[in-house]
C-alpha cells in the first residue's frame, strides 16, 4: 500500500494550479462513491483511473488519449533509470514543445486534446511511467444520473433536459482551468 501512495502527493499539485476543475473531478468522484460504494484507488485522489507501463523502456507513439475528459488534466510521471537530456523528453506536438522529462518528474496535461509522445531512452537504460486521468464516459454517467446515454434515451423528457445541459459543456469546462492571472497570482 505504502508503494502507490508515494506518487499520489504529486497530485495535489492539481488542486493548487487549477481548483474549479479539481473539484469538479473530485466531486464526480465523490458522487460515484456515495451511489455505487466503490472506494478509490488513492484515498483522497481525484483520478478515477492510474496506469503504471512498466517497459523497459517505455515509450509513447503521438497520441491522444480520446477517451479521458476532453477539458481535463492527465497526470504522467517518468520512473527509470535514463539520461533525461539523450531521450525520454515529451514532445506536445501542438504546443510545439519538446520538454526534458528526468525520473521522478510529473507534468499535467489535457491528454485528451493534445497530442504528446516521447523520445526513446539510449539502449540499456530503463524507463517506465505512471499515468493519472479519468475517462470522460464517467463524468457523463454522473451527468446522467447514473445512466448511460442509451438508458437515459428510455426517458425523453430527460434526455432532452441532459442534451441541453451539454450544449454548454465545453464552455463550462474551459471556464474551470486557470487563467494566465490566475496562474501568475500562484506563483
Amino acid at each position: 500500500m505504502k508503494s502507490r501512495a508515494n506518487l499520489s502527493p504529486f497530485v495535489a499539485v492539481f488542486a493548487s494550479w487549477a481548483p474549479k476543475l479539481h473539484a469538479h473531478y473530485h466531486g464526480a468522484l465523490r458522487k460515484v462513491e456515495n451511489k455505487t460504494g466503490a472506494k478509490r484507488y488513492f484515498p483522497g485522489s481525484a483520478f478515477a483511473a492510474a496506469t503504471v507501463n512498466l517497459g523497459p523502456a517505455v515509450c509513447t507513439f503521438v497520441h491522444r488519449d480520446m477517451k479521458n475528459l476532453a477539458y481535463g488534466m492527465c497526470a504522467i510521471t517518468a520512473l527509470g533509470k535514463f539520461d533525461h537530456k539523450k531521450g525520454g523528453h515529451l514532445i506536445l506536438w501542438d504546443a510545439k514543445l519538446i520538454i526534458e522529462f528526468p525520473a521522478g518528474s510529473t507534468i499535467f496535461i489535457p491528454s485528451a486534446t493534445l497530442s504528446h509522445s516521447n523520445v526513446p531512452i539510449q539502449s540499456g537504460e530503463r524507463r517506465a511511467s505512471f499515468t493519472q486521468y479519468s475517462a470522460g464516459g464517467l463524468f457523463r454517467w454522473v451527468d446522467n444520473q447514473f445512466k448511460t446515454d442509451i438508458q437515459l434515451q428510455r426517458a425523453p423528457a430527460a434526455y432532452r433536459r441532459i442534451l441541453a445541459e451539454r450544449a454548454g459543456g465545453w464552455t463550462r469546462g474551459l471556464a474551470m482551468l486557470p487563467t494566465l492571472q490566475e496562474l501568475v497570482a500562484n506563483v
